[in-house]
């Protein structure tokens, strides 16, 4: 079996995400690593938070903390929040660590012997009322692209365009509001990307099999104007990983931290280390370091040449992990793992605007969980995963798309069976009858059906895979609908008992094949049907038997319970584009 590494984008620890950060990275990744587990493959899922830059500095002033102790604070809100949502990561671990730190230090190090940093020296903002250099979203104005008066000095929330603080029009001051802002003289380090572009294009050139919507992107900053530009991995601010040369100093560079993006993307392989440094990896082998479990996912020469390392991001990250960070690993020469596949996602829009973290707009994942459990929120998000295109979150859709795939179909299927066996057998499966053309019919479907859905899910196809899961649960309404065992009771109740044995031998197979993307309906499913989780039906028919005559289940509670008009027009009124 193929060992598979998964991360997802960290995301910031600037408070609580929204549910487009949810499924442009996080939830997507989690669906794979659960789909992966069940085939029976070794999986590494790691996450982390992103705890340097300006976005951390901000936060902490405003909520009146110091930056360490807010971090702190932030990772285990987000680390609870996550595991609300069902995300199974092995480790969810922080930029800030020890472990990261000597890593960026070791990388930075290792590229500037190579020739791949350079010092320059650059006029930056600085403001003589705050005392201070004012980086990337220290800065806001308006946007020249777009005209958006509060564009920040990385990036226009508007028109997402890359930008510098000394691009903005009328900048700004977000610590002061102070207007009297001037360009002085800095040094700072840049990563000579340039030097790179040709063996970066050769390698996003041969990822045939990768998404669209990622290599276009990649190829956009290649290509585009002046091509692949040097890029600067400092900062002058407080809070991050000291700029030092491996273990040394670096002259010059006093009072400095390396650039978040520099930093986040290297937590990757720092959360493995973590991974293992919290006790939560395997043993070492005998005679082996515990530095050697870590590193045989991430070395090539350590034994990573049998990983497949596959990364989740929304397509604003797109740039720093086909760009920024295979030439942070290339140009390392070391053996370091590169990644394999990326799948990048668009945006998810909220009831005709933009989801936005910094300007508080839409459904935050602490709220969603207080108002409906995460399977709801799950299965609407992956079966709506804004994968070719943007999608957008209505109420209403959200609404029609659970009262109908998750009550109407896999619920009602589910409660309908074991309520009428109960009623006419009694809660055990029942014995009786054998299965006629219609019931080898149905297990035919359903193989099909199978083999679709797991070629759907190893193509990380997120959408495709959630469609076909619903079809899978519509074969079993269809059949029961189509045979009505109710009725044939009345005249042949043997022939009701196969019928009815094969409907509850569905629950299992629903179950095993729904965990990655409702895991906890699932395994209530499991539960009533008082199985341990099953292995994964590679034998369709075979796993169509799981349960045996004779054997006992429960009745479940309902599954998924409706959402009402009321609700609906509450919800929608609550969460009306400003957060409190």
């Amino acid at each position: 079996m193929t060992r598979h590494l998964i991360t997802s984008a960290i995301p910031y620890i600037n408070g609580i995400k929204h549910l487009g950060n949810l499924v442009g990275s996080q939830l997507p990744a989690d669906l794979y690593a659960r789909y992966l587990r069940g085939r029976g493959h070794e999986v590494l899922f790691l996450c982390a938070t992103d705890e340097h830059g300006t976005p951390a500095e901000l936060a902490a002033a405003k909520a009146g903390k110091p930056v360490a102790e807010y971090c702190a604070e932030m990772h285990q809100v987000q680390a609870r929040i996550a595991e609300g949502f069902g995300l199974s990561f092995d480790h969810f671990g922080r930029s800030s660590s020890p472990q990261n730190r000597v890593l960026t230090q070791h990388f930075a190090g290792v590229l500037a012997d190579r020739g791949l940093i350079e010092e320059v020296s650059q006029e930056q903002i600085y403001s003589p009322t705050d005392g201070r250099f004012l980086p990337d979203r220290y800065v806001e104005g308006t946007c020249p692209n777009c005209g958006f008066e509060d564009a920040r000095g990385d990036q226009c929330d508007n028109c997402t365009k890359q930008l510098d603080p000394a691009d903005l029009i009328n900048p700004r001051s977000t610590i002061s509001g102070a207007t009297d802002l001037e360009m002085r003289e800095t040094k700072h380090l840049m990563l000579r990307q340039s030097q790179m572009k040709d063996q970066l294009n050769d390698w996003i050139n041969a990822k045939v099999d990768w998404p669209v919507l990622t290599t276009s992107i990649a190829k956009k900053w290649l290509h585009d104007g002046d091509g692949l530009q040097d890029r600067g991995i400092t900062r002058d601010l407080n809070w991050g990983v000291p700029v030092k040369r491996g273990e040394a100093d670096w002259p010059g560079m006093e009072g400095k931290v390396f650039y978040v993006w520099f930093d986040a993307p290297i937590e990757y392989i720092a959360s493995a280390q973590e991974w293992v440094d919290a006790g939560k990896g395997p043993a070492p082998q005998p005679g082996a370091s515990r530095d050697s479990v870590w590193e045989s996912w991430w070395r090539t020469d350590k034994g990573a040449d049998d990983v497949r390392y596959t990364q989740f991001m929304g397509k604003d990250n797109v740039p720093f992990h086909t760009l920024s960070f295979p030439a942070t690993i290339m140009g390392s020469g070391e053996p370091w793992k590169l990644v394999d596949y990326i799948k990048s996602f668009n945006y998810l829009t909220y009831d005709g605007g933009q989801f936005s973290t910094s300007r508080g707009r839409g459904v935050f994942m602490d709220q969603a969980l207080e108002i409906l459990p995460a399977d709801y929120w799950r299965w609407w998000l992956l079966s709506h995963a804004p994968e070719t295109s943007d999608a957008e979150f209505t109420w209403e859709n959200f609404q029609a798309s659970v009262n109908k795939d998750l009550a109407d179909v896999l619920g009602n299927f589910v409660s309908r069976i074991t309520k009428f066996c109960r009623a006419k057998f009694g809660e055990t499966v029942p014995e009786a009858g054998e299965y006629g053309p219609e019931e080898e019919a149905l297990i035919a479907d359903i193989t099909a059906r199978v083999d679709r859905y797991q070629a759907q899910m190893d193509a990380v196809e997120v959408r495709k895979s959630a469609a076909e899961l619903r079809a899978i649960w519509a074969a079993g309404n269809e059949y029961l609908q189509a045979q009505a065992p109710w009725s044939v009771f009345k005249t042949d109740p043997d022939k009701a008992a196969a019928q009815v044995r094969l409907a509850l031998n569905l629950i299992p197979l629903y179950a095993t094949l729904s965990a990655p993307f409702i895991p906890d309906a699932a395994a209530r499913m499991l539960a009533a049907m008082r199985l341990e989780a099953p292995a994964w039906p590679d034998d369709v028919p075979a796993a169509l038997a799981a349960l045996p005559p004779g054997h006992a289940f429960d009745v479940p509670e309902v599954l998924f319970a409706k959402i009402t008009d009321e609700d609906r027009e509450s919800w929608a009124e609550r969460f009306a584009g400003k957060r409190d």
